[in-house]
């Protein structure tokens, strides 16, 4: 395992895989997919949480098509408000302002939903197998701060989730065994730090940028995931190194602490 002292090294590690993925033909054909999806309202996004909590990117029947993507026979709609505009034609200036006249429920669908060409993506899962039971160890760690963890199956691109209410994680059955090491340390991160939170997106930075500082140190390399994900919540490049530096800091010592679990006197006497 990789020396605790070894961890800014590798916080520095991640910076640099960021710089270098924001800055490629790759981010840009990310940012290009990107910007064919609506950003919702608060309401809207509401409203599809409650619909389909486990949604990640949605659009219209006819938007998919755009995209060389096809909504399955009899997958059940996901149901926004839209506004309903019309142009003004008493318009002082002569030119007819566009207005709001109440809005309208349309329909939208998942990606879960829909078959067709293969998204464009800067999160690859992890290949790979976990010969060295790192998995196990990090069950040990969730049970120890009081969390269960289960396997489950999700929809769409879900890896897995955290739940502060239940004390409980769960992790996508499916993957690699590899990916699964990196998303329970993703998860045991948020269960450690984020039962409260103002920003989603450092969240999602800090736990993703911890289960890299893990996984690395356990002789994982998840940079092809991780890269992406903390960029992209990030909002880019910039954006990603300054959270890591503003929370270097949690970053390392939720990290150390996960660490701990395999450190030889820990594990004899989990043994």
């Amino acid at each position: 395992m990789t020396a605790k002292n070894n961890h800014p090294k590798l916080i520095e590690k991640l910076a640099d895989g960021i710089s270098n993925l924001t800055t490629s033909e790759e981010w840009q054909r990310h940012l290009d997919f990107q910007s064919k999806f609506h950003r919702y309202s608060f309401n809207n996004v509401l409203l599809i949480a409650a619909q389909c909590h486990e949604a990640s990117q949605v659009a219209g029947f006819n938007a998919w098509r755009k995209m060389s993507r096809f909504v399955r026979k009899g997958e059940k709609a996901i149901w926004i408000l839209a506004p309903m505009v019309y142009r003004n034609a008493d318009a002082e200036d002569g030119d007819p302002e566009r207005i709001i006249r109440g809005f309208k429920f349309v329909p939208v669908f998942d990606v879960a939903q829909t078959d067709g060409e293969d998204l464009p993506t800067i999160c690859n899962r992890l290949d790979g197998d976990d010969p060295a039971g790192h998995y196990s160890n990090l069950l040990g760690v969730a049970r120890s701060i009081g969390f269960t963890v289960e396997d489950h199956e999700f929809n769409g691109t879900t890896n897995g989730d955290c739940t502060h209410s239940e004390h409980r994680i769960r992790v996508e059955t499916r993957n690699t065994p590899a990916q699964r090491v990196k998303t329970l340390a993703h998860e045991i991160a948020h269960a450690l730090l984020h039962e409260s939170f103002d920003s989603r997106a450092l969240a999602e930075l800090e736990a993703e940028s911890t289960a890299y500082v893990v996984t690395q140190s356990l002789g994982i390399d998840s940079s092809d995931y991780s890269f992406g994900y903390v960029a992209t919540w990030a909002g880019g490049g910039e954006q990603a190194i300054a959270g890591i530096k503003a929370s270097c800091e949690r970053i390392q010592k939720t990290a150390a602490t996960i660490l701990r679990a395999f450190e030889p006197a820990a594990t004899e006497e989990a043994a």
